[in-house]
């Protein structure tokens, strides 16, 4: 049966590399989101001529929603009228900025040396043009097949997922009964099945001052130097802790492994768009937005009440001191078990296309597996695809188009052994 596929497979190595470079020439660039419509009508109108029944959805009110940009996702269904389950293939459109330092064109989609560069050639739109393949060619493939596949292609996943994937999951377009198995082609290597996320808090801390004259700070209260007392408490007292935090996790790499906490951006005094010498004041109010990562062992909210603790003990202690704590996101970890139907089943196509045993990973971020959890309360869900995760998000950014065909072998056998079916 593998073998069909396979050689089916083989014979549309030139479509595959000929749909990659086709979505990577579109460019979705998140912020702002640009061109999200028409790179969603290609995949649709493709998928629409196999018999696909398409759906256009856009997240109206979701963060960023315009006319100018609308956040629109497509939906492609095929129902094969027997009954079964529904195994579904997401991948997210969006790509971040290109940045500096390309020696490429970084939306030409240029070939060279085995390989497809571009921005989002890895992160994900190769990852996404080999499942659109691998199920194309399945159904061309295998007789009487039972039940649904899906493919979606969701905005915003670059900017949280909530024009995308968490618009459609509360939906339910991503929960039972109309779907059971969902894959997501991120880029985290043709040997790897991931299985989910560390949790995430954002958060953004104001200390609050007074203003005055820089040459008499003593008339005012600097917000500044309240929150670098309270950098310097984090840096005394909360890193070390979470350094002694690990996981059972198999998070990736092996630094992630433990907790963490980012200092994501900071700003006090004068105003962030400010060009020449500034006026001389005493800040008045400072903010700092922190970036938590926890584990699967932590209580959210202990990992609140651990900041939370902080502050007030300075707000007892240090006179003047005074803030605000605004959350900005949650997310929960999610961990699909390893013996999962989904898990099992890549498994058995990656020993059986790469002749080696797959490495089972968490990621140390999110994505969009935590709306599919939280959202959709489906926890057949798993993180598998094309390309080599330290590229994503970097200049020359490419993908092996050996590994686009590995990805679509392992996707293609991985639902035929989800759904059932016979070869013809």
């Amino acid at each position: 049966m593998r073998e069909a596929l396979h050689a089916r497979l083989d014979e549309r190595v030139d479509d595959l590399v000929e749909l990659t470079r086709q979505l990577i020439r579109i460019p979705t660039v998140n912020p702002p989101g640009d061109a999200y419509r028409t790179c969603a009508e290609l995949i649709g109108e493709r998928l629409s001529r196999r018999g696909f029944a398409v759906q256009y959805l856009r997240a109206e009110g979701a963060v960023g929603d315009s006319d100018r940009y609308p956040r629109t996702n497509v939906i492609a269904r095929f129902d094969t009228g027997r009954p079964g389950s529904c195994v579904h293939i997401n991948g997210h459109i969006d790509v971040v900025t290109p940045g500096a330092g390309w020696t490429v064109d970084p939306f030409a989609a240029e070939v060279r040396d085995g390989r497809i560069y571009g921005r989002g050639s890895c992160d994900m739109k190769g990852g996404l043009a080999a499942g659109i393949v691998a199920l194309e060619t399945l159904l061309d493939t295998v007789d009487d097949l039972p039940g649904s596949v899906e493919v979606s292609g969701t905005v915003d996943e670059e900017s949280g997922g909530y024009g995308g994937v968490a618009f459609l999951a509360r939906a339910g377009y991503f929960s039972r009964p109309r779907v059971d198995h969902v894959i997501i082609p991120e880029p985290l290597n043709v040997d790897r099945v991931c299985l989910g996320h560390r949790g995430v808090w954002w958060a953004e801390i104001e200390t609050l001052g007074r203003i005055a004259h820089g040459s008499m700070p003593f008339l005012g209260d600097c917000a500044i130097r309240h929150m670098g007392a309270f950098m310097t408490a984090l840096e005394q007292e909360l890193y070390p802790r979470l350094a002694s935090r690990s996981t059972r996790m198999p998070v990736v790499p092996e630094g992630a492994r433990q907790s963490t906490l980012n200092l994501n951006s900071i700003h006090g005094g004068l105003g962030e768009d400010h060009d020449g010498l500034p006026s001389p004041l005493v800040a008045d109010a400072c903010r700092l937005v922190l970036d938590r990562r926890f584990l699967l062992e932590e209580d959210p909210a202990e990992v609140k009440a651990e900041i939370r603790e902080i502050l007030d003990r300075l707000q007892r202690e240090r006179p003047g001191f005074r803030y605000r704590l605004r959350e900005l996101m949650e997310v929960l970890p999610t961990m699909t078990e390893p013996d999962a139907p989904v898990v099992r089943a890549v498994d058995a196509e990656i020993r059986a296309v790469l002749g080696r045993e797959a490495e089972h990973v968490v990621s140390p971020g999110t994505y969009d597996q935590k709306h599919i959890a939280r959202l959709g309360h489906l926890r057949d869900c798993i993180a598998y695809g094309p390309g080599i995760l330290d590229l994503a998000h970097q200049p020359d950014e490419y993908v092996v188009i050996r590994d686009l065909v590995h990805a679509a072998r392992v996707m293609a056998g991985a639902t035929l052994a989800l759904l059932g079916g016979e070869i013809r």
